[in-house]
């Protein structure tokens, strides 16, 4: 039977090194964990809301008994295995997403990874009838987003020191005279 070998002086600092940085971030997620307990006001501000109408609900009941939400997130429920769709009724109108819902494939432009022809997983979406589409299609387009959100399709209104410094460190100055800053234009 083999001796065990000590640990040499460097095995020792790089386990040391390790168990330091494993105790700083257990430590880092219990005091953020105290701070979002404690705290009156959300960590993060939610920039994305809803407002369904009739159909919208239909769809999205709809949403939840065919199993979207196995792939798919949407008004906060749901995995985040597929798109996040919160949000998407800002960048997507109803005729697109029902077109998308029928003809994946197509709208998109590409081969999707579950949509499409079968034998991909959610390729029974293109097969439901076409009232249901357009409730599940209705549903999404009424999940909106505001300005400035991961999900929307403009940044934030007036001035960000972040952009204002990405821009002048590298757009070029005819860039700056030739295009419109879509930070002041109206909502579209």
């Amino acid at each position: 039977m083999a001796s065990k070998q000590p640990l040499k002086q460097g095995e020792k600092v790089l386990f040391g090194i390790f168990a330091a940085f494993l105790a700083l971030a257990v430590l880092a997620y219990a005091v953020l964990e105290v701070v979002r307990l404690t705290s009156d006001t959300p960590m993060f501000q939610s920039k994305t809301s809803y407002d369904l109408s009739e159909e919208g609900k239909l769809g999205s009941k709809l949403f939840r008994e065919r199993r979207c939400t196995a792939c798919h997130r949407a008004m906060r429920n749901g995995t985040n295995m597929g798109l996040n769709l919160d949000g998407i009724g800002s960048r997507r109108d109803r005729e697109w997403l029902f077109d998308f819902l029928t003809e994946p494939e197509r709208m998109y432009g590409a081969k999707t990874l579950d949509h499409g022809y079968p034998p991909k997983e959610a390729a029974y979406v293109a097969q439901l009838p076409k009232e249901e589409r357009m409730a599940l299609a209705t549903f999404l387009s009424e999940l909106k987003s505001e300005r400035g959100s991961a999900s929307a399709p403009l940044p934030p209104r007036d001035d960000s020191g972040f952009i204002d410094r990405m821009v002048e460190m590298w757009a070029p100055e005819s860039w700056r005279k030739e295009y419109k800053d879509v930070r002041t234009a109206e909502d579209e």
